[in-house]
Formats: C-alpha cells, sequence, structure tokens
C-alpha cells in the first residue's frame, strides 16, 4: 500500500503543478487554451486524489471483513 500511496502522490503532484504552471502562463499570456489545459489538469488532479481516497477507504472496508 505505501508503493501505491508514493505512486498517487507524485502522479498527484505532477497533475497539481502542471495546473498551476498552466494557469500562470495563462495570466501572462492571457491564451484561452491555457486556462482549458489548467481546468483539464485540475480535473485530472481531483480525480486522482477522489482515486485515491476510495482506494485507502475500500482496502480498509476489505482487510477488515478478511480478519474479522
Amino acid at each position: 500500500m505505501t508503493v501505491f500511496r508514493w505512486i498517487m502522490g507524485v502522479l498527484s503532484v505532477f497533475l497539481a503543478g502542471g495546473a498551476v504552471l498552466s494557469f500562470v502562463i495563462f495570466l501572462l499570456r492571457d491564451g484561452e487554451d491555457w486556462i482549458v489545459l489548467a481546468r483539464k489538469f485540475r480535473r485530472w488532479t481531483s480525480a486522482a486524489l477522489l482515486f485515491w481516497f476510495n482506494v485507502e477507504i475500500w482496502g480498509r472496508v476489505i482487510w477488515t471483513i478478511v480478519h474479522w
């Protein structure tokens, strides 16, 4: 489970970094394409974090049921 946490953490950091970088470029250049890209990165970051949360919760549920 620790490996999964690290993978999801690194993936989330890269996605969030892409969102921030795209947003900063949007602010500097005022290009509509950059804000669209920033929103996509933000959505993927949210999806990755929600996936991690669900795996953590359901992993605990299954672990508890198995070791009851």
